[in-house]
């Protein structure tokens, strides 16, 4: 369990925090590869950046339970 943290007196879960970081970070990584022809050779980019999504919400995961312990 990640737990939470006050903001001004409401609880927030860090695990929203975390989830607001990887969509910030996967929309950046979007922007920068739409600028090159990187989603021509791509079958489906939607379906990639929902798996991009993951991938980075899954790292910042690991990420967080590495420095937990």
């Amino acid at each position: 369990m990640y737990g939470e943290f006050s903001l001004y007196g409401v609880f927030v879960p860090k695990f929203l925090v975390v989830l607001t970081v990887a969509y910030a970070l996967k929309t950046l990584v979007r922007f920068l590869l739409a600028r090159t022809p990187f989603y021509q050779w791509i079958w489906h980019p939607e379906l990639f950046n929902f798996a991009m999504y993951i991938v980075l919400l899954g790292g910042m995961l690991a990420l967080m339970h590495g420095w937990k312990s």
